[in-house]
């Protein structure tokens, strides 16, 4: 990997990075912050929304202070592979910056669009290749990121110890942005986008046991809360799956940064407690 440009933060350094990816093959972004000392940490893996890139999280979240207090290694990726040749949409809810963390089966995706493999195979293998980690790590993200987060979590528990979530797409399958991307990416049977959606695989019993907890944010000002995020829908299925989950909903916060911002020290506390047992 290619180091772009590096900062000192918090006494730890923020690499921002560039790769070839074999998976996606294009080249591939992400930013990477390794805590003070010499190691090895834990890593947590950020999995940013809609329109974002490596770098919203890494400038606006303001995690690194709470990184570097629990000696976490923090990874955010880019959303989808960019650049000429790759497939795009003009709407911002599909195609470059909307990977949605699945991979594509359907035209003219399927050369590029792989985000699942990308993470939880070729992101992984490179970061513990290249970084002093122990190889224990969890997930989390935002938005089109949290319902990443959840479904690679519940789909690969082996690889993850904890997984928490901003305001995730709970139930993609059943809100105009995940129905229009899995159409777009999956194809029109419905019964394989089932496999991509959190609450889904919650209620089929998927990881069921594998997470002591799930945490998720939540602001009730949030303008996309009832039509696109539906969390009742994760909590309805945690409760008949028996998977526990604790959501607080937070008065007054919206879906910005602004409230990640606001909880991120919780989040990076919970996944630290989990990776260091």
């Amino acid at each position: 990997m290619e180091t772009t440009k590096q900062h000192q933060v918090h006494g730890g350094t923020l690499r921002y990075l560039r790769h070839d990816s074999t998976t996606t093959g294009t080249p591939m972004t992400l930013s990477v912050f390794v805590p003070g000392g010499v190691g090895p940490f834990p890593v947590l893996i950020w999995l940013s929304g809609l329109t974002c890139t490596e770098d919203n999280f890494t400038t606006k979240a303001g995690a690194y202070a709470a990184a570097a207090e629990h000696g976490v290694i923090i990874v955010a990726p880019d959303t989808s592979p960019r650049g000429e040749g790759v497939a795009d949409d003009p709407a911002y809810d599909l195609g470059q910056g909307a990977g949605f963390y699945v991979d594509a089966t359907q035209g003219p995706w399927v050369p590029h669009f792989r985000m699942e493999t990308y993470v939880v195979e070729e992101l992984i293998a490179l970061i513990d290749g290249e970084f002093p980690t122990t190889k224990a790590r969890s997930i989390s993200g935002h938005s089109m990121g949290g319902h990443g987060a959840l479904t690679l979590a519940l789909r690969h528990p082996h690889l993850f110890r904890s997984v928490s979530a901003f305001a995730p797409i709970a139930s993609p399958t059943r809100c105009p942005w995940g129905e229009k991307a899995f159409t777009a990416y999956l194809g029109p049977d419905r019964t394989a986008w089932d496999a991509h959606d959190a609450a889904r695989l919650i209620e089929s019993g998927v990881g069921a046991g594998c997470y002591d907890d799930m945490l998720i944010d939540q602001g009730d000002a949030d303008p996309f809360l009832t039509e696109q995020l539906k969390p009742e829908l994760l909590v309805a299925a945690g409760t008949a799956a028996g998977q526990k989950i604790t959501l607080r909903m937070q008065p007054g916060y919206d879906h910005s940064y602004f409230f990640m911002a606001s909880f991120i020290a919780d989040h990076v506390a919970f996944h630290a407690k989990r990776l260091k047992a």
